[in-house]
């Protein structure tokens, strides 16, 4: 199959192979990839389960739906594409028609396209509005919050969503530039966030204000929230066998993944250490460095 030459130039997914090795899809199966995205983990399951293998694809950010849908067309009714987020499974699912799958593949990552393209204020790199809804049919956006939250509830989300140690003189410095003039670009954040940290504080290896662009990001779109959700509720529809696999590239979700694993009476782990991305896709793709991947197994009912 072709890929159209924008979604291939942008889009690479993350422990590819690893997927395909873990979730092992077959023929006359049905899979479930709850962050379609540009469609490559979709698309790698949908190959290794010809002829007949099917995926039901979770997403909620439109643009990345219609380039997904060039990108799958080939493949026909094999794939279902389902606007929602996946922390709407159970509806979803409803929606797809299917009762039980065979493997459940998330990956809790910002997609290139949104990096990128997205023109949302995701990334620092250009002056962009401070928007970081995935779906903008959600009404709180970055700007919402950073002019309605109080001093202290902008310093737990930089803290507790971005672990970031500066945060409560992030968040007073926040508050008198709001006082000033609106804050609505990614460009005014950034020098904000330079500003109220010291110095001697900036990070070395990663932006002084990447932190508090994931922070912001994470509350905008619930993003834990809805990992929670998913983490409750999709293992129902696991058949006994099947894996369970999820990608996250931040701290606090790996560990929520890890605990819910390890909590669950229904799952065995698979996986004792998450799996990390190696040399050569880091190379490749220095976004990948973060992500760790962990699997685990929905036991037999026997």
């Amino acid at each position: 199959m072709t890929i159209p030459q924008e979604t291939e130039h942008i889009h690479q997914s993350v422990l590819l192979d690893e997927v395909v090795r873990f979730l092992e899809p077959q023929a006359g199966r049905i899979y479930v990839d709850g962050t379609l995205g540009l469609g490559g983990h979709t698309e790698a399951i949908l190959s290794h389960s010809a002829p007949d293998g099917r995926v039901i694809a979770f997403e909620w950010d439109e643009s990345a739906i219609e380039k997904s849908r060039q990108r799958l067309a080939g493949f026909g009714s094999r794939v279902t594409i389902i606007r929602r987020n996946f922390a709407e499974f159970a509806l979803g699912m409803t929606e797809a028609g299917a009762a039980e799958v065979d493997g459940i593949l998330i990956d809790i990552g910002l997609s290139s396209l949104q990096l990128d393209q997205g023109g949302r204020g995701f990334s620092f790199q250009r002056d962009e509005p401070l928007d970081m809804r995935m779906d903008i049919r959600r009404k709180i956006t970055a700007a919402t919050l950073l002019a309605s939250c109080s001093e202290e509830e902008l310093a737990d989300i930089f803290f507790y969503y971005g672990e970031e140690r500066q945060a409560r003189p992030i968040a007073a410095e926040i508050v008198r530039a709001r006082t000033r003039e609106e804050i609505a670009t990614s460009k005014q954040l950034v020098s904000i966030v330079a500003r109220a940290v010291p110095k001697r504080f900036h990070p070395k290896r990663i932006h002084v204000a990447t932190k508090v662009f994931q922070a912001l990001r994470i509350a905008v779109n619930t993003e834990l929230e809805n990992l929670a959700g998913i983490l409750d509720t999709a293992v129902a529809y696991l058949k006994p066998g099947g894996r369970f696999c999820v990608i996250s590239f931040h701290s606090l979700e790996d560990r929520m993944v890890k605990r819910k694993f390890r909590e669950s009476s229904e799952l065995e782990i698979i996986t004792a250490r998450p799996i990390q991305p190696g040399a050569d896709e880091i190379a490749r793709n220095p976004r990948a460095r973060s992500a760790r991947l962990r699997v685990a197994c929905r036991k037999s009912t026997h």
